[in-house]
């Protein structure tokens, strides 16, 4: 059963091996002699009965157990599937639709560690030894192995033939790089073979002093011999090729999946009725007994494994850090100044925007470049309390946000603080060509690449598509190898009757070779609406103008008495402004004269008052309300005839968008900004987010990405804004290591600069024509740091010590032991009592290597509860406390407060909130506050949450502790 299950895996001390290697012995004792017992004792000693116990469960439990994970092959009989049916129409199924996907392409292709000398050593994943058709290679299995000298051919920009030697193993000053390949082999070769050729190879090459430490003994039980780069070697391959999935209910699907093989495959009906032998019925029956205890106890034990997994990987994740990009027009003079004194900063602004500001004052600086960006990252953390603590309204000034994160985890934190205000998303996921998974794109298990990217997109889409509200549009992009699937898994997500439209996107791509049957030079985007019906997309691409009269409404001023307002229009500086300059409650007068009064200011200023006039002696009224008539005044036109001034609107025809569309690549708009170097694969261009934005964003809406990539999307609305002066918010998120070295600078380059040459700003008439902006940056834990931070801490004697029966110990063991002895170490709550001071181990490197971080509970929080954030009052390093103020997506009132208890105790705490006008035990004082209906306290207090108002109604607040809700809303309890 351990070899089926791969429990005991000494060797590897990640993640969940590390938790189940910690408590091996008690895992041994129950799967070794407990179990075996059992069916010894069932049976008396009769082995064949006990052999044939064993044999069912080898072949039921080996049936969907591989590398790692369950598969879930629901069977009928032997080799014979079945599949969950309904009685839909028409369903969607695949191997892994139960379970959650939860690789990334992180680890895959560049995995680091450091030496104790401070030397690095990388594997890095050259590109694998594909078959054409990776659907055929189920046959096969793969492996990562040491690569062979080969020369990789290139042709560059002018057509020439660039040559470059690939070797397996190559040293360049501090860091030893150790190439290796993904390739197909045959399913009977294993990877532990592969490796041991690897080490080796490696072992017999001229190898530097300075890098021998990669020999350092490291043995285990099981391998006396092993080496730090066998260590490596073992957990690389293991974290690549293992453990894709997490079955959402794997105890119930085995269950299940127990009663259908013992009914047909161990109970054989047909022999019961044909047999005269009821001893042998008698065996049969005690057999199946037996079987079924057994089975049910391993299912028990696993279930509880991955139901443990479950929970960790569905815990809404810590932010790990949080900083901003913010222009300098958002900063006073001495946050300048203070910028400029940092070298880190300064330094910043010259490789990425090629600005030298030595010999400039702050002045001169604010003048000449008002939107060079700050990176808050730079500075210590008082410098963004600071800047946090001036600015008003946070959210909603906060144009962008960034997150560096698996999509799914930070999907899972955005659900309350973005529950359907996302208006637009467009996504750009790996196409799982043959070329993605080659690279480490995506990474996929061996014989399901198709049914692990179906899990991958169908578990982010499941979130997703909360954030979406009616009106909302899903667009992504595809192209042939996948569009059928996707567009089946967002049917079934969203309903097949809100599908829009299948965007042809031409992309030039021209193919070549004796395989190429048919060139093919499109890809696809997919247009899903939530509700197809109020699904909104502009039409902007207009045929004809024409004028209407503003006055032409079809009904008077009584019926609709908002409005009347009055246009006055200069005609000299064709100015013009609109007034509520009427009593409403005299409309029924229809007497102008009465209704009205001019404004003699205006008018003394050469305006002259135009309205809506008369009809059938009934004063009359605009098309347009007082506020559309704000929002759309570029559209009005003023015209005189016969002396008289009158107000039109002009009226466009449009065609609908089309669905095929010409779009070339974004590679050379990339290397624009980064100094000609391609720094991406196979970008997107922005035209086409930019035309997605423009169809279906309003000025104010929200645009979501996460499979970020490059930033496309992050660029392209920046421009749509910076073209219409709009203020539409991008969210975008990515995990890879281009998140820091690709996107996040390209968003500051563009929000500085619209035009960009060989990696230096193009300025236009001396402006560089930049956007105001301010960008919060995420970091969230990710789920390995998770599991790298559990604990499995036993409180008090063991269970046997303190004489419980076999019994309670079994029942502890198999469904309990995860859950109570890693508790503390998932959320330590004792720990908020300094909140400012909590810390988890975050990973730095890709091999694991990581270090204490201290963690942001206060942005966390926000995110947890879903608050709108309206200020911060951010003194953690002054006062010991933070103060933060927003609304609920309920629209109650939240005042959110943070403190180091050690600090501020129940005196300190009672007389802070006296000094915030904040005091129920004193009425005169609170009805001069600021009130709110909801206030966090993080520690015990004994704040008062009654008290009776002047009109002598007793009235509550409702005073909540931080702990219980970070703990509820952490793990959706």
């Amino acid at each position: 059963m351990q070899e089926i299950f791969q429990i005991n895996q000494p060797d590897l001390d990640f993640g969940i091996y590390r938790i189940l290697n910690s408590r091996q012995t008690q895992i041994n004792e129950f799967l070794q002699k407990m179990l075996p017992n059992k069916i010894n004792t069932a049976f008396n000693g009769n082995f064949e009965q006990a052999n044939s116990v064993y044999n069912h469960l080898y072949t039921f439990f080996s049936r969907y157990y591989d590398q790692g994970d369950f598969i879930s092959q629901r069977r009928y009989k032997g080799d014979t599937y079945a599949i969950p049916y309904a009685g839909e129409e028409v369903m969607l199924h695949w191997a892994n639709k139960d379970q959650y996907y939860t690789k990334s392409g992180e680890n895959f292709s560049n995995y680091l560690f450091t030496l104790e000398n401070g030397k690095k050593v990388q594997f890095r994943l050259v590109e694998a030894d594909t078959t054409k058709d990776n659907r055929k290679d189920n046959d096969q299995a793969r492996v990562f192995a040491l690569i062979e000298p080969k020369i990789k051919i290139e042709i560059d920009e002018n057509g020439d033939e660039i040559q470059t030697d690939i070797l397996p193993i190559e040293e360049n000053g501090d860091l030893l790089t150790i190439r290796f390949e993904y390739k197909a082999v045959n399913k009977k070769e294993k990877q532990a073979d592969y490796l041991t050729q690897a080490v080796a190879k490696i072992q017999n090459f001229a190898i530097s002093d300075k890098f021998q430490g990669i020999f350092t003994p490291m043995p285990t039980e099981k391998n006396k011999n092993r080496t730090l780069l066998e260590k490596y070697l073992t957990d690389y391959t293991a974290k690549n090729t293992a453990d894709y999935f997490i079955h959402k209910n794997l105890g119930k699907f085995l269950n299940q999946e127990l009663d259908f093989y013992i009914k047909n495959e161990v109970m054989n009906l047909d022999n019961i009725q044909d047999s005269t032998d009821f001893s042998h019925i008698e065996q049969n029956l005690q057999t199946i007994k037996t079987l079924k205890t057994v089975a049910k106890e391993i299912i028990a034990f696993l279930a509880q494994l991955e139901d443990f997994q479950k929970k960790l990987w569905l815990k809404k994740k810590f932010v790990a850090g949080c900083h901003y990009l913010i222009t300098l027009d958002h900063l006073d003079e001495t946050q300048v100044q203070t910028a400029l004194d940092n070298p880190k900063q300064t330094a910043q602004w010259q490789a990425l925007f090629n600005v030298d500001t030595s010999g400039q004052s702050a002045a001169e600086i604010c003048k000449n470049y008002p939107h060079l960006v700050v990176d808050t990252s730079l500075f210590e953390p008082k410098f963004q309390a600071e800047v946090l603590n001036e600015l008003h309204d946070l959210d909603e000034k906060t144009n962008g946000l960034l997150i560096h994160s698996d999509n799914f985890q930070a999907l899972n934190l955005l659900q309350e603080r973005y529950k359907e205000q996302v208006k637009c998303i467009y996504i750009d996921p790996p196409y799982n060509t043959e070329d993605d998974r080659a690279k480490g794109k995506f990474i996929y298990k061996d014989g399901y690449p198709s049914s692990t990217w179906a899990t991958l997109i169908h578990n982010r889409l499941s979130l997703a598509k909360y954030l979406l509200n009616q009106s909302s549009v899903l667009f992504q992009s595809i192209d042939d190898n996948e569009q059928t699937r996707l567009k089946l898994i967002t049917d079934e997500l969203l309903g097949e009757k809100n599908f829009l439209a299948d965007i042809i996107i031409l992309t030039g791509a021209n193919q070549s070779g004796e395989g190429v049957k048919i060139q093919v030079n499109n890809e696809y985007c997919l247009a899903h609406g939530v509700n197809k019906d109020s699904s909104k997309i502009y039409h902007i691409d207009a045929v004809n103008e024409t004028l209407r009269n503003l006055n032409d409404a079809p009904t008077a001023l009584y019926t609709r008495p908002d409005m009347g307002y009055t246009i006055y229009f200069n005609p000299k500086t064709k100015d013009i402004v609109p007034l509520m300059d009427y009593d409403k409650s005299l409309i029924h007068l229809n007497d102008e004269n009465l209704v009205y009064t001019d404004n003699t200011d205006l008018i003394n200023q050469g305006y002259v008052p135009i309205r809506a006039g008369k009809r059938s002696n009934l004063l009359h009224r605009w098309r347009w309300g007082f506020d559309s008539f704000k929002e759309r005044i570029n559209e009005v036109v003023i015209k005189k005839s016969n002396g008289k001034f009158s107000a039109y609107f002009k009226q466009f025809g449009f065609n609908a968008p089309k669905n095929i569309i010409n779009i070339s690549s974004g590679t050379t708009e990339l290397k624009n900004l980064f100094s000609g170097n391609s720094v991406f694969p196979n970008p997107k261009n922005t035209n086409l987010i930019h035309r997605i934005a423009s169809i279906t964003l309003s000025k104010t809406d929200v645009i979501l990405d996460y499979f970020a990539g490059s930033g496309t999307t992050a660029h392209a609305v920046i421009n749509l804004n910076r073209e219409d002066k709009g203020n539409r918010k991008y969210i975008l998120v990515e995990q890879g290591e281009y998140f820091d070295s690709v996107l996040k600078p390209r968003v500051q380059k563009v929000i500085f600069a619209k035009e960009w040459k060989d990696g230096k700003p193009q300025s236009n008439n001396g402006t560089f024509d930049g956007v105001s902006q301010i960008v919060k940056v995420l970091k969230l834990e990710s789920y390995e740091d998770t599991l790298n931070n559990l604990e499995l801490r036993k409180h008090g004697q063991d269970l046997a010590e303190m004489g419980l029966s076999e019994t309670v110990q079994n029942d502890y063991l198999l469904h309990y032991m995860l859950e109570v002895e890693s508790r503390d170490s998932l959320l330590n709550t004792q720990h908020f009592a300094k909140p400012f001071d909590y810390q988890l181990n975050i990973a730095t490197t890709s091999a694991g290597a990581y270090e204490a971080k201290t963690i942001d509970l206060v942005e966390t929080f926000n995110y947890l509860i879903g608050l709108r954030v309206s200020e911060i009052d951010d003194q953690r390093e002054k006062r010991n406390r933070v103060f933060v103020k927003g609304k609920l997506p309920t629209g109650e009132k939240v005042l959110i407060l943070w403190r180091d208890c050690e600090e501020i105790g129940y005196e300190k705490l009672n007389e802070l909130l006296r000094k915030q006008k904040i005091d129920l035990s004193n009425k005169d004082i609170y009805s001069q506050s600021e009130t709110f209906d909801v206030i966090y306290i993080n520690g015990d207090h004994n704040i008062p949450t009654v008290f009776t108002d002047s009109d002598e109604s007793v009235k509550t607040l409702k005073v909540r502790s931080i702990e219980s809700e970070f703990l509820s809303r952490m793990f959706g309890e």
